[in-house]
């Protein structure tokens, strides 16, 4: 889970041009969107959900409640890629057993 929370963070740095942070700035469980942690608005967060869309293939529905939950943190982003990797092979499996 490391590597993908590094990932993540370089991902956020290019996608969001955060030129004067590097990944071991951003503290895996630091608020991505409060003035105590990393500082990140609205139009941050729809970039970011366009990136790991495009990235990770993820599902991200915009009235979800728990959307906002999943966007917290490096460790939140993290957890729900997962998660969705984790959908994502439990359907490609059952799939292939033609259930």
């Amino acid at each position: 889970m490391d590597s993908l929370k590094l990932e993540i963070k370089q991902l956020l740095i290019e996608a969001l041009d955060l030129e004067d942070l590097r990944p071991d700035d951003i503290d895996d469980d630091a608020p991505l969107f409060d003035t105590d942690g990393v500082g990140l608005d609205s139009i941050d967060a729809l970039e970011i959900g366009i990136v790991l869309r495009k990235r990770y293939a993820l599902t991200i529905a915009a009235n979800d409640e728990r959307t906002r939950e999943h966007f917290r943190s490096i460790n939140t982003l993290a957890a729900f890629v997962q998660s969705q990797r984790a959908l994502a092979f439990a359907d490609g499996d059952t799939a292939t057993k033609g259930e």
